[in-house]
């Protein structure tokens, strides 16, 4: 974000808060789309941050839904029920009786289990509507469907009146920069696909495949995505599946159009270090994963000043724990109480992830910036601590 942006809205707006860049989202958007193969469909799944799934909604041409919650949020925006794709572990009965019996159709629900498979198909029943799903295959852990069982729904109902197989979805981990890890598993799929049409002469439509795309989040890290891009489009064009194929992508789409802002609120030296303590905290930034405060994170000091009375400096946030810790020795000049930093790479994860009640502070706020230079405010400073209180 430019210092111009940036000095605008901290005139009127409050740290801590994120601002979204929507022209940086359409621009991640249009640069994915041209390194992709064009038979290749995009899917947002909105976990990674649900206040860019109005946008994104245009953007793309499916929606990820993984809870009643984000249900009621896409609802609520009036997103066209036909691009959602109802995900998650777990689907409960009046969700998907409320989907099943509604005037709109759904895209696609996806299946996690035998279980689910059938309370999604007697919910087709009773209400006399045939559904379309996707059957999820395991990558090894407690999600989707082992390939026998999987096997054994495309096997038992392949003309089933009420639930229409249209396609399998797959999806092993995130932040995979691994090209032959990410080869391995397209060709298992294929060669699972290929078998399942040898056995039941069964052909699915629809490939929906989570690549798990790296987002570069720290200081020296070098990544050729165009180069990675590229590859990876061989990849898909070399399968022998010549069926449609989504992509469900989350935290590459989002993560570089999200800044998040915090100001330093209070100086100190502790036992020869320096420490910053800053209004938000690792509540609030959580994309370092296991690297926090290990590895240093793209950001930005504003105002700007000139490399003079540098020093190492410790950014704490405002937690009551020795665990909140943002930056870890990071050299920065001439540091004062009211300077603000702005972390980059903040779109996705960091306003739902973190520990978000603990201390019961206040949400931050959140500020979508547009094209024009303009913002709005979409979340206010919300507080929490009514979730908080008990009931009497």
């Amino acid at each position: 974000m430019n210092g111009k942006l940036l000095h605008n809205i901290l005139e009127t707006e409050q740290t801590p808060l994120y601002v979204f860049d929507v022209g940086e989202l359409k621009r991640r958007v249009r640069l994915l789309r041209s390194h992709l193969p064009e038979k290749v469909e995009l899917c947002y799944a909105m976990k990674a941050n649900p206040f860019l799934v109005e946008p994104l909604g245009e953007l793309t041409d499916w929606l990820e839904i993984c809870s009643p919650g984000e249900l009621r949020i896409c609802r609520r925006l009036k997103l066209p029920q036909e691009k959602f794709v109802i995900s998650g572990v777990y689907k409960d009965a009046e969700m998907v009786e409320r989907l099943v019996s509604g005037e709109d159709p759904v895209g696609y629900f996806t299946v996690e289990s035998a279980n689910q498979f059938e309370l999604l198909r007697e919910t087709a029943r009773r209400f006399s509507r045939k559904i379309r799903v996707l059957l999820r295959l395991t990558s090894g852990n407690q999600f989707g469907l082992d390939e026998n069982e999987l096997a054994e729904l495309v096997r038992n109902y392949p003309n089933d009146p009420w639930v229409d197989i249209c396609g399998l979805q797959y999806y092993s981990g995130t932040q995979k920069n691994s090209l032959k890890r990410l080869a391995r598993e397209i060709k298992r799929l294929d060669d699972y696909l290929a078998g399942l049409y040898q056995m039941y002469e069964f052909k699915m439509p629809k490939l929906e495949f989570g690549p798990g795309f790296p987002v570069a989040y720290f200081e020296g890290e070098t990544f050729d995505e165009a180069g990675f891009l590229k590859d990876f489009s061989n990849l898909l064009s070399n399968m022998r599946y010549d069926g449609r194929v989504t992509l469900e992508i989350g935290r590459s789409l989002a993560a570089g159009c999200g800044t998040y802002l915090t100001q330093v609120v209070d100086t100190k030296q502790n036992r020869g270090e320096n420490y910053a303590i800053v209004d938000g905290g690792m509540h609030q930034m959580v994309y370092y994963g296991q690297s926090m405060a290990m590895r240093s994170p793209r950001f930005s000091l504003y105002p700007p000043r000139r490399e003079k009375n540098v020093q190492e400096w410790n950014i704490c946030g405002s937690l009551c724990t020795v665990n909140d810790f943002l930056v870890k020795r990071v050299p920065l000049p001439d540091l004062q109480t009211g300077d603000v930093l702005a972390f980059d790479c903040a779109g996705a994860y960091c306003m739902t992830e973190g520990i978000s009640l603990f201390l019961s502070r206040d949400l931050p706020e959140i500020v979508l910036l547009n094209e024009d230079g303009t913002y709005s405010e979409v979340r206010k400073h919300t507080a929490v601590d009514e979730l908080n209180t008990p009931i009497h």
